[in-house]
């Protein structure tokens, strides 16, 4: 049965264009020209995002919508951020990103109420395969991240594809977190684990 399902897949993936395995999940080509073309539709907006004056909160907030795929209230975006693709970030209230943050969001990034991300963070749903073959090919595939509500993500993090953090979590700075943070806890270090459990007081 396993062996007629792999089948199958590969046939349905002779079928299908590189976009439409990137939005299913599948390994990609990320030199193709529909995909390209998502990446620098996010470039341009990211572009007229960063040149926006600082203290034109208004502005920047209009343009951080037409970027994301949702957002709710209240959202600061310092420059200079830069993204994949934009539309599929979605942020809660009070969402703050600091100065250089990059969001690779090939796959989805659903980022929870009350978030902070440090300067300098990098969060990628994106990987490569580890043999050159597939490197040489352009290959790529993406796994979707998710960030619980009350979360503070320190300067020059890293946050891996696939990855959940929980609800009321602290990422220490230069922490590299490559697998889920669980709720009411400090992370930090290369691999980061738990440091500590902290308090929700709310």
């Amino acid at each position: 049965m396993v062996f007629y399902i792999i089948i199958y897949i590969f046939i349905i993936q002779g079928k299908m264009t590189e976009l439409e395995k990137l939005k299913a999940g599948l390994e990609y080509n990320f030199y193709d020209k529909e995909v390209a073309g998502v990446k620098g539709n996010a470039l341009k907006k990211c572009q007229i995002l960063n040149s926006i004056d600082p203290m034109d909160s208004e502005k920047q907030l209009a343009a951080i919508k037409d970027l994301f795929g949702t957002v709710k209230n209240n959202a600061s975006v310092q420059p200079f951020f830069n993204c994949d693709n934009g539309k599929n970030i979605h942020v809660g209230e009070d969402f703050l990103a600091n100065y250089n943050v990059t969001i690779l969001d090939i796959a989805e990034v659903r980022i929870g109420d009350y978030c902070m991300i440090g300067p300098n963070t990098l969060i990628t749903t994106v990987g490569h395969p580890i043999s050159p073959k597939g490197r040489r090919e352009r290959k790529a595939q993406g796994m979707p991240v998710n960030i619980g509500n009350d979360v503070w993500i320190g300067g020059n993090c890293t946050i891996l594809p696939g990855v959940t953090i929980g609800n009321n979590v602290v990422i220490a700075a230069g922490a590299v977190v490559t697998k889920d943070v669980p709720d009411n806890s400090v992370v930090g270090g290369v691999p980061a684990k738990v440091i500590k459990q902290i308090e929700n007081d709310l």
